[in-house]
């Protein structure tokens, strides 16, 4: 069993709300953690578990942070972690994966599929070996009690439901 970690220094959890519905507004989580115990050099049959600080959401906007911060989005002080947990890694072909786990936001857990593709292994200049992967996916936000909007003066909605994620996510082999 070959155990990694994720390398938060060379890694990014992120995601795009789109605002209005003409515009999309990106944001990441800044404090974050996982691990990953594989016994194949192509991680088909990973373990995977993460979380993130529901308190590290930035989005170079100190009064939307706060507001994501607080009940009616994340509710951190309440629900500090946001965490997944694999079920099942599929490979498709090549580097190109699926992966498939449960997604914990605000209390509430939903199966979630991520598009994954595998960049490669290689050795850094002090030794260590690293793994890339970029991951994809999507959730609608509701699911997890995200449920805050508002609606403008046409009558058009603030926030979508749908959140996109997008993650590169550099391992280092413990």
């Amino acid at each position: 069993m070959t155990n990694w970690k994720i390398d938060e220094s060379h890694s990014e959890i992120g995601f795009k709300v789109k605002h209005l519905m003409i515009t999309n507004v990106s944001g990441y989580f800044t404090r974050f953690s996982g691990s990953i115990q594989t016994e194949s050099d192509d991680f088909h049959d990973a373990t995977i578990s993460f979380e993130a600080a529901a308190d590290s959401i930035d989005t170079q906007n100190k009064q939307r942070d706060e507001h994501l911060r607080n009940g009616e989005f994340f509710d951190a002080d309440n629900h500090p972690k946001i965490s997944f947990t694999s079920t099942k890694v599929k490979k498709i072909d090549g580097e190109k994966y699926k992966l498939l786990g449960n997604l914990t936001i605000k209390g509430q857990t939903h199966p979630i599929e991520l598009d994954v593709e595998h960049n490669g292994v290689t050795v850094d200049p002090w030794g260590q070996h690293k793994a890339g992967f970029a991951l994809k996916g999507r959730l609608h936000r509701t699911d997890y009690g995200l449920r805050w909007n508002a609606t403008t003066e046409a009558g058009g909605i603030v926030l979508s439901d749908e959140v996109k994620l997008n993650m590169e996510i550099q391992l280092v082999k413990s």
